[in-house]
């Protein structure tokens, strides 16, 4: 019996795909848990209509976040903290800081989506992030830190 699989099951597939599996296994506990629907012709059918709307919809999301992505690699970053004598920065430079950077300059960013890529940014000078857009698509962000005035 053929069923379409609406959440991911072990060992027999991930979601939206069409297996199949024994009559008893999809009646007595696929169907009644909620994890698959049976494979009928109208319901393939939709399921290929929604997968068609699903990519296309992905494939617009993807660009979006490309240009995303493309346009912060362009927008130079700097961030003004406050150096002692020695030029060590009072504390480090976080992705709350970045993020409010970027804001400034017209690109929203969640702070959880940027990671900073060294260790520790303790002096003043040119470091690099990244910048989470959409699933696997990440923009580069090069920011400088300066002395605050």
């Amino acid at each position: 019996m053929k069923v379409i699989l609406k959440k991911e099951v072990a060992h027999l597939g991930e979601a939206d795909e069409v297996v199949e599996v024994r009559p008893g296994y999809a009646l007595n506990y696929l169907i009644p848990q909620g994890f698959a629907v049976m494979a009928t012709k109208s319901a393939l059918k939709q399921h290929e209509e929604t997968l068609r709307q699903r990519a296309h919809r992905e494939a617009k999301l993807v660009e979006e976040a490309e240009a995303l992505a493309a346009k912060i690699a362009a927008t130079p970053v700097t961030v003004a903290v406050k150096v002692s004598e020695t030029g060590k920065i009072y504390g480090s430079v976080t992705t709350a800081q970045l993020a409010e950077a970027l804001a400034a300059q017209g690109i929203e960013v969640d702070k959880k989506n940027i990671t900073i890529l060294s260790d520790n940014v303790k002096e003043a000078g040119e470091y690099a992030a990244s910048v989470k857009c959409y699933k696997a698509v990440k923009g580069e962000l090069k920011f400088t830190v300066v002395p605050e005035e």
